[in-house]
């Protein structure tokens, strides 16, 4: 098949997007499809065997200068004009822009795809693409209504709630993209349970497909001995939701008995950030250490390198860090937020699992596990079958062509069904 990937951002190493896009595009290609990703700033890291078509955006969330206005001079396009609108109101706005970009490009190219596969955009562009005859499939791998339902319930004060009410003001849109899109995929059952929640997308038309990992490149290494102390964790975004503050406290606490223990973040400090008021609070900037922008083999010696893996999260529609950690044999302390329970298994076999915010807890389990090597390399062992029994990015492709195939099959019926809507 002939298929349009969509990627609105696509960081390489940090963050689910970017590895989703280049490890499902790579996947299909190794079945035999064709693959065009269209992408925007960040741009992802893909296979050279697949092309990239960049569609520029303003790039307002840049590294060096983010939150940035553009200026008059920049605005070419009428979809710059869109972006910057809606920024201006307070608004994210690179969903809506980069669907409208996508659309635009895709418009005279009918002939060339079989179909159209969104992750996670969920803007009014792809409505167009329907109406343009394009079969379209999103990728969902969670709500991003639970986010704004986090943020809004850790909010500290009236002006800090009606700012996170305008810039999530974008959920809004992608309930009522995703409850028309033809097909919808998820990644776990309680992703799942929550986009019918949250979206109202019709169960019938959805189905779960969980993402993979490359246990061929996230393997145990051998010769790299675990620091005595070192945790590690990846962080994609300074928001409530990832846990890190809880992670941060927790720490705090650990080192009250374990002068060694100490942290590495896979992702960048954010200065003046939620996670930075925690460190500098608690007097944690010599035993914290950030690592960002690294390739997949580094990522991996970080992980040999810890004694444990933590994801603190508050909620996770799967965690790609999850069983990445997992994968490389690295023992996992994971809270029971959201999809990770039916991700990394039973606690105490081959996870463990606390309850989501709760710092003492969390603590509580990081001593016992330093404590206790046999439990670490039980249970890193046993993570490590874990994945290797479910999840590959092969069998993560082959399902989503199985996907792919119903869409095309219920092309007709859903065309017939829309323009009864319409009329």
């Amino acid at each position: 098949m002939r298929i349009a990937l969509l990627a609105y951002r696509g960081k390489p190493h940090v963050g689910g997007q970017g590895v989703y896009v280049r490890h499902l595009s790579k996947a299909l290609v190794d079945l035999g499809h064709h693959v065009e990703v269209l992408g925007g700033q960040p741009y992802p890291v893909i296979d050279p065997r697949v092309r990239l078509v960049e569609l520029p955006s303003l790039d307002i969330y840049n590294d060096y200068f983010p939150m940035r206005m553009p200026g008059l001079w920049e605005l070419k396009r009428w979809t710059d004009f869109v972006e910057v609108a809606a920024f201006s109101a307070g608004q994210f706005p690179e969903p809506l822009a980069f669907s409208l970009r996508a659309w635009q490009h895709l418009h005279g190219r009918r002939g060339e795809f079989d179909l159209v596969h969104d992750n996670q955009c969920l803007g009014y562009g792809l409505l167009a693409m329907q109406r343009d005859g394009f079969p379209v499939l999103g990728t969902v791998h969670h709500p991003i209504t639970v986010d704004r339902r986090l943020e809004m319930e850790h909010a500290q004060g009236w002006y800090k709630r009606l700012t996170l009410r305008r810039w999530y003001s974008f959920t809004a849109m992608q309930t009522r993209v995703a409850k028309r899109l033809q097909r919808v995929i998820t990644v776990s059952e309680n992703s799942f349970n929550d986009i019918v929640a949250d979206h109202q997308v019709d169960p019938a038309r959805m189905a779960v497909v969980p993402v993979g990992v490359d246990v061929d490149l996230f393997r145990p290494l051998a010769g790299v001995a675990p620091v005595p102390g070192r945790l590690i964790t990846t962080a994609s975004a300074d928001v409530t939701m990832k846990g890190l503050s809880y992670l941060l406290e927790a720490l705090a606490k650990v080192r009250t008995e374990r002068a060694d223990a100490h942290l590495m973040v896979i992702g960048k400090r954010k200065p003046g950030g939620r996670a930075d008021e925690v460190i500098r609070r608690l007097g944690l900037d010599d035993h914290v250490g950030f690592v960002t922008g690294v390739p997949d083999e580094r990522i991996i010696e970080l992980y040999s390198e810890a004694e444990l893996a933590v994801v603190p999260s508050l909620y996770e529609g799967f965690s790609l860090p999850a069983i990445e950690a997992m994968s490389c044999g690295t023992p996992l302390v994971a809270t029971s937020g959201g999809a990770l329970p039916e991700v990394v298994g039973r606690d105490g076999e081959t996870a463990l699992v606390v309850p989501p915010g709760d710092s003492e807890a969390l603590a509580a389990r990081l001593r016992r596990a330093l404590d206790e090597p046999g439990l670490r390399g039980t249970v890193g062992a046993a993570g490590r079958r874990r994945v290797v029994d479910q999840w590959s990015w092969r069998h993560t492709a082959e399902r989503t062509v199985e996907q792919y195939r119903i869409l095309l099959a219920e092309r007709p019926s859903f065309a017939m069904a829309t323009d009864r809507r319409t009329a």
